[in-house]
């Protein structure tokens, strides 16, 4: 069995799969965040749970938003306060009694894809997450590339290439990312920076599903809106394509519910690519929030 952890601030969700990776069983709680021994008790509770109910020692996989262990062997993730600066990790597995292994959480939704039984067949897979903010994991071979530092896939917080600024104009503010830095592509493909555009380029102050449904209604700057997104979404994918050169990419997030971007990019990415590349495979997210309980699950899988 594969037990797959997804922690967030405010639960922590377990899920059990078998050797197939279907869903057995699944709960969930309030995340703790009053001490951490009351943090790595309810974990280890959890765990002793399934492994009660299904008569074995699952591997135990778990997601988590933040850096699952920093160079100190620490957890770094601000909004888990109890566990956050704690060596997470090693201290779950001593209590477990077997490996626990840690990745954050849109890695885990790369991976949860990756896994998919369609998906399977190609070795290198590109997650990407368009929601309240931009990020996504690279699988190579069924396997997360993390990095040094856990940040590979990190795409929200690469600047906004300079022919995108040249289609949305050369006086258009590089506004300032959560991360301290200004131009991250973050704040132009995130919902937010959905909104943000429109409103930056019609004065109208819209939420992005109130765009979409203009959009879908034929409105005029709606539909101009969503042209000039996807246009700097292509040239931004390429990118990370011609860096990665992925067979398959996945989106996810809020955003890939609008069939239209997804639909709209392969035919909108040749002319971003190098000559000899080719358009990968482009395909909407499946699993939505279970991807990364699902994905923590199989960090223990190989191919």
């Amino acid at each position: 069995m594969h037990y797959g952890l997804d922690i967030g601030g405010s639960k922590i969700a377990l899920g059990v799969y078998n050797a197939e990776r279907e869903l057995l069983w699944e709960t969930r709680m309030p995340t703790p965040h009053d001490s951490y021994d009351h943090f790595i008790d309810a974990v280890v509770g959890l765990v002793r749970d399934a492994d009660q109910r299904f008569g074995g020692c699952g591997t135990v996989g778990i997601g988590i938003p933040g850096i699952p262990v920093t160079e100190h062997g620490t957890l770094y993730a601000a909004n888990l306060p109890a566990a956050s600066g704690q060596p997470v990790q090693a201290d779950l597995s001593a209590r477990l009694a077997r490996d626990v292994r840690m990745d954050n959480d849109a890695n885990c939704f790369a991976l949860s894809e990756a896994w998919d039984d369609e998906f399977c067949q190609y070795p290198v897979v590109l997650g990407i997450i368009l929601g309240t903010g931009v990020g996504g994991g690279i699988i190579i071979n069924g396997q997360p590339l993390t990095g040094q530092h856990f940040i590979s896939g990190e795409f929200g917080h690469m600047r906004l290439p300079v022919d995108a600024l040249q289609l949305l104009g050369w006086d258009t503010p590089l506004r300032r990312c959560g991360c301290g830095q200004q131009g991250c592509i973050e704040t132009f493909l995130s919902g937010p920076g959905f909104a943000w555009l429109y409103h930056h380029s019609y004065g109208e102050r819209l939420s992005a599903p109130q765009i979409i449904a203009r959009y879908h209604q034929g409105e005029p700057q709606a539909q101009q809106h969503v042209d000039s997104y996807l246009e700097v979404l292509a040239i931004c994918l390429a990118n990370w394509l011609t860096m990665v050169d992925a067979h398959l990419v996945v989106i996810g997030g809020g955003l890939s519910q609008f069939a239209t971007l997804i639909e709209g990019l392969p035919g909108r990415l040749p002319a971003y690519l190098l000559p000899v590349a080719k358009v990968p495979r482009i395909e909407q997210a499946r699993y939505g929030d279970a991807g990364g309980m699902r994905g923590a699950a199989f960090l223990h899988l190989a191919r």
